[in-house]
């Protein structure tokens, strides 16, 4: 797109947005302090560092054979840093503990150290993306039975309980060294295919290797701690001991993070619905956005109706300094430099139309019981023209604005990926 378009059309909009008594450039502002949380995992399906061979277990799968997924440290960062040229606003990076720059040697999991994540640290800082971390419980010979931290051996249970303290430490570092807390992800995939007679054990077996671990306090400038939920996985369709109604009481007990994912209920939930009763009961909320065809599937996100409900939920709340935003999504059937693209810049015109809505207005029509006219302002802010403020906002960060980025990924792929 040329210049002199986007800035008669964001001129257009922003006269159109004024006459709602809607503030174009504060939106534009607040946008740019929003940073979403990019996830490792979609550049290289999941399969990250460790030289343990074999297939995702935990209830996950990446499905597809695409050509091109980063397969050393190197090529992820790569990857990355081009997804990084393409989006506007600063962004940070989830790493998962499989991700550790172990220089092609095994380190077990109870064995992991702030060591074999510094060349990550000092990647970041060079890049300028800050990091969050995710403790890993699948994909593991400890975690074939099904149960890591609420296994009842205690042999394997405390395997990964130390796995979780060490997670815990290197989150921590990684926090001291980029003068911004880490947000620690904790989430269990225990569970049983088929029905068990001791729900109730699995679970005090988890709270216990729980409370144990986080019982040691570490200062909160350099580590969050959040938990997650889900509803089962593959292989685990009966039982799952993490269960939503579990984390949601251990997270408002103990003044927790709760991480929502969105593919993490059942397929007639959704979590947009759930942000307003959270922010009563726990400090923060993680949102894992990705989009679930049928359930938790990870398709890449668009911007359809759900996500818009989300961002608006956010926004509505006056919540955006308590709600991080990370992506968790794998789609390894198309281009995966493009499916970061896409993500991101879903989730962000979801967020500017949820800061362009009249809000104003509609709670004053609410209040009044004007439920007419709620309905049909509502209907008409889906057509007012903030595509042409995002491709402002793009261009103004020095990014591709429009479609024009296809061709950068496409010359990207023929260029690097492809060759691999």
């Amino acid at each position: 797109m040329k210049d002199n378009q986007i800035n008669q059309a964001f001129e257009y909009a922003k006269a159109r947005y004024a006459d709602l008594g809607i503030d174009v450039e504060k939106a534009i502002n607040q946008l740019d302090k929003i940073s979403i949380s990019l996830h490792c995992w979609q550049a290289d399906d999941v399969k990250g560092f460790e030289t343990i061979d074999g297939d995702l277990t935990g209830g996950i799968q990446a499905t597809g054979n695409y050509p091109g997924s980063s397969s050393t440290i190197e090529e992820l960062r790569a990857d990355i840093e081009k997804v990084l040229t393409l989006l506007p606003g600063r962004h940070r990076l989830n790493l998962h503990a499989i991700y550790g720059d172990f220089g092609g040697k095994f380190v077990d999991r109870d064995q992991i150290e702030p060591k074999h994540f510094q060349s990550w640290i000092d990647w970041a800082n060079k890049v300028g993306v800050k990091l969050d971390f995710n403790s890993t419980f699948f994909s593991h010979p400890k975690s074939e039975s099904g149960f890591t931290l609420s296994n009842p051996d205690k042999g394997i249970q405390s395997f990964w309980m130390e796995h979780l303290r060490r997670c815990r430490k290197i989150a921590a570092e990684i926090g001291r060294q980029q003068g911004s807390p880490c947000i620690h992800n904790i989430w269990v995939p225990d569970g049983s295919k088929d029905r068990t007679v001791n729900r109730l054990a699995y679970r005090t077996n988890l709270k216990y290797a729980l409370d144990t671990v986080l019982a040691e306090k570490i200062d909160s400038k350099y580590l969050v701690d959040c938990i997650e939920s889900k509803l089962f996985g593959l292989g685990l369709e009966s039982y799952t001991v993490g269960s939503h109604e579990f984390y949601l009481g251990y997270g408002a007990k103990n003044n927790m993070v709760v991480t929502l994912d969105a593919g993490h209920f059942h397929p007639t939930e959704v979590i947009s619905d759930k942000i307003s009763s959270l922010l009563l009961f726990v400090p923060e909320i993680m949102l894992h956005v990705s989009r679930p065809v049928r359930w938790d599937s990870d398709h890449v996100v668009i911007l359809d109706d759900e996500l818009q409900h989300l961002t608006q939920e956010i926004v509505r709340a006056n919540a955006l300094d308590r709600v991080h935003i990370g992506l968790d999504y794998f789609d390894a059937s198309i281009n995966r430099i493009g499916a970061y693209v896409v993500g991101v810049r879903a989730t962000q015109k979801a967020l500017l139309q949820a800061l362009l809505e009249p809000i104003a207005k509609l709670r004053e029509y609410e209040a009044n019981g004007q439920n007419f006219e709620r309905m049909a302002l509502l209907e008409e802010a889906k057509s007012l023209p903030w595509a042409a403020v995002y491709d402002y906002y793009c261009a103004k960060n020095g990014v591709t604005a429009g479609v024009d980025y296809i061709s950068e990924i496409q010359q990207y792929e023929k260029e690097v990926t492809i060759k691999r």
